[in-house]
């Protein structure tokens, strides 16, 4: 039956009958919940204490700690540190009632959200994967199949639960061979066969060793094919790979530095002939290598035979710091790294290439010590060296120089040191042996109490360089730290031939001139150089350069140019043909460095400069410094005609001709040799300052 319909409900207030109808309603449904409620009875026990109204309104206050009541609080341990027990005053007052393990991850923290990330991304990817699959089946016909397989929850990491228990079965590997063939042998043992069989080995050793042993006429067969031999099984590191590339690596510097080579060949300086006693020095290379970058060069040598190459010593002259030494074989031709390299423990003073033996290099060092190192050989060690007990220096060596060989053939050389000795070194077999040619002492102590060792050692005079005469071997000349120069023979050990006073402080250099066997140069850290003739005890000339000098060198191709170095980075170039008072190059070379060495190429118109940071400059002279002496001229053309041809000699008488003789012969007299006149140029300049020092 359809639901009745309701009328329009009326409100409250106007219809009395509908309110005091819904009243009793209340009241009733009030009564059945109370009749529900259950009846509480309260059951009070026999011993409560029975309190009064105020005793029950009292508050009582009741504080609550942390701490356990039942905790122990008197443990006592042992102290191993006091070896006693002691009472521990830490109580434990945690107590645990539950505790378990879990691993949940709430969803909000990082974790959670990365894993809630991965299960929806695992999702995704399924559903796309059925998805595939069902275009992939649409695509063959099989849409219209329904698939009956039961859906997975993760089809990916869906196992077996049978499979989760199944045990792996063990790998093995067999390899079948060929058995070895084998023999069966049986035989007896006696004495006598053990006998013969111990002989028979050694007698097969014994021939072993025969074969190993070369033979001397053999020994150069074997050489030969054990060089062939290397040479076949290590073609990198062989002799003739090692050539190549040398070779190869010259070619490229040459490449790199083709302008320095192109101006060290051609060029020369157009401006000398509008110039009149004025040169200039043209920068070529500059030759430093990383591991003596901090060093000082204190010494310059060429190779008499190869003048292409040079030797190099570097050490210190600030004695407060001193270090090892280093020795760099450098060549024109690769400058960019040295050809041989040779270290010491001490730094290096000086050294000196032997003329005639040129892979003999001498050298001396900072703390007395002299070694001969033969470049050739690829080890570092020297071939001979003095200790204390063949005879070494106690001071710094501060020269070398090589000598012509003795009557038995031995080589040697000498040395000069700040102890006070000149001593000559011959190299024997096995050793150096030394000779103390000259004791050097002191001018004003030399004749009083000669005899008496004491004074004799008070009064040594430290040496720092001396030079042997180019035309007397016996004779040379030593300059000392007290600025005196002794003239000295090898045939009298005991006193000096001449002493020559004129400079105040050290003297760091003396050289023979190459032309005039009188003549030589003094170089004093007084800021002059001065011209000597070991005849005369007053210095001829005197040149002052402002600042101390380090070295001065005379020129290989004239009698009258020589060079010197100074502290402030110049170098000034002399010529006294031209000029007798003032340089006639007075040029900068390096900035922020002094200069502490000099040397002259002996074939090419090149200086090598070296300085306190461990690089060597290559400089070019120009025509002006290098002008070479010509024979006068002036007579020949007088008697040769303009054109050149000779004008034929007028009709004379017998006596006339007689006289024609004589000056033919006077004429082929005068006609000498370019080292006669060098000696006259110079001999015509000392003439002059020994004329002038008169009056």
């Amino acid at each position: 039956m359809p639901p009745k319909p309701r009328g329009p409900r009326k409100p409250a207030g106007k219809d009395d009958g509908a309110t005091t109808e819904k009243k009793p309603r209340k009241k009733e449904h009030k009564e059945e919940e109370k009749s529900h409620e259950p009846q509480v009875e309260r059951v009070v026990p026999a011993n409560q204490v029975e309190l009064t109204e105020a005793e029950l309104a009292k508050e009582i206050t009741r504080v609550l700690s942390a701490k356990d009541p039942t905790a122990p609080a008197n443990i006592t341990r042992f102290s191993f540190k006091e070896r006693t027990y002691k009472l521990d005053a830490s109580v434990e007052q945690m107590c645990t009632h539950f505790e378990m393990e879990g691993n949940l991850v709430h969803r909000d923290t990082e974790e959670g959200r990365r894993i809630v990330a991965e299960l929806e991304a695992e999702k995704i990817a399924a559903e796309r994967a059925a998805e595939n699959e069902r275009l992939a089946a649409a695509d063959h016909g099989h849409a219209d199949k329904e698939d009956d397989t039961k859906q997975l929850r993760n089809q990916f990491n869906f196992s077996e639960r049978a499979c989760q228990t199944f045990n792996n079965p063990l790998r093995e590997r067999a390899t079948e061979t060929e058995p070895p063939p084998s023999v069966s042998f049986s035989a007896t043992a006696t004495q006598w066969e053990i006998f013969d069989a111990y002989v028979e080995d050694l007698e097969k050793q014994r021939l072993a060793k025969e074969k190993k042993q070369p033979r001397k006429d053999d020994k150069g067969d074997d050489d030969e094919e054990a060089a062939v031999v290397s040479k076949d099984s290590d073609i990198v590191h062989s002799a003739a790979m090692s050539k190549s590339l040398k070779i190869m690596e010259r070619m490229v510097n040459q490449n790199t530095f083709d302008e320095v080579a192109q101006d060290f060949k051609y060029w020369e300086d157009a401006s000398d002939g509008f110039k009149e006693g004025e040169g200039t020095l043209l920068p070529l290379w500059k030759f430093q290598t990383e591991k003596a970058r901090k060093k000082h060069v204190t010494s310059i040598c060429w190779n008499s035979e190869y003048t292409d190459l040079f030797a190099v010593g570097y050490g210190s002259y600030d004695f407060m710091k001193q270090g090892s030494g280093l020795i760099c074989c450098w060549s024109l031709k690769n400058p960019s790294h040295p050809e041989y390299t040779f270290t010491a423990e001490s730094g290096v003073m000086c050294l000196d290439f032997h003329p005639q033996h040129s892979s003999l290099l001498a050298v001396g060092l900072y703390d007395g010590t002299v070694m001969v190192f033969d470049i050739r050989s690829k080890s570092n060690k020297p071939i001979f060296q003095s200790t204390v007990k063949t005879g070494k220096h106690t001071d710094p060596v501060w020269q070398v120089s090589w000598q012509e060989e003795d009557l038995a053939k031995n080589l040697n050389f000498f040395s000069i040191s700040s102890d006070g000795r000149v001593t000559l070194w011959t190299m024997s077999k096995n050793e150096l042996q030394f000779t103390d040619v000259m004791e050097l002492k002191l001018v004003g102590l030399q004749k009083d109490n000669a005899a008496e060792e004491e004074t004799s050692l008070a009064g040594l005079a430290g040496g720092t360089c001396f030079d042997f005469n180019k035309f007397s071997e016996h004779l040379f000349v030593v300059g000392t730290e007290e600025g005196k120069i002794h003239k000295c023979s090898k045939a009298y050990n005991s006193q000096y031939l001449d002493t020559f006073e004129g400079h105040n402080m050290a003297v760091y250099t003396c050289a023979w001139n190459f032309f005039h066997q009188r003549v030589f140069l003094s170089a004093s850290a007084d800021w002059t150089v001065k011209l000597w003739d070991h005849n005369n005890r007053q210095a001829l000339m005197s040149f002052d350069l402002g600042n101390s000098v380090g070295d001065v060198a005379w020129a290989p191709f004239s009698s009258t140019v020589f060079a010197a170095v100074t502290n402030d980075g110049k170098v000034h170039v002399f010529d006294l043909a031209e000029n007798k008072h003032e340089p006639m190059c007075d040029q900068k070379v390096v900035r922020k460095s002094k200069l502490t060495h000099v040397r002259f190429n002996p074939k090419e118109p090149i200086i090598l400069v070296g300085d306190d940071h461990g690089g060597v400059n290559a400089l070019k002279l120009s025509p002006n410094l290098r002008k070479p002496t010509q024979p006068p001229e002036e007579e020949q053309k007088k008697d040769e005609g303009g054109d050149g041809k000779k004008k034929p000699p007028p009709r004379r008488g017998r006596g006339e001709q007689k006289e024609e003789k004589k000056g033919e012969d006077e004429s082929q007299e005068k006609k000498k040799s370019p080292t006669d006149l060098e000696v006259e140029k110079l001999q015509k300049i000392l003439a002059l300052a020994e004329k002038g020092s008169a009056v």
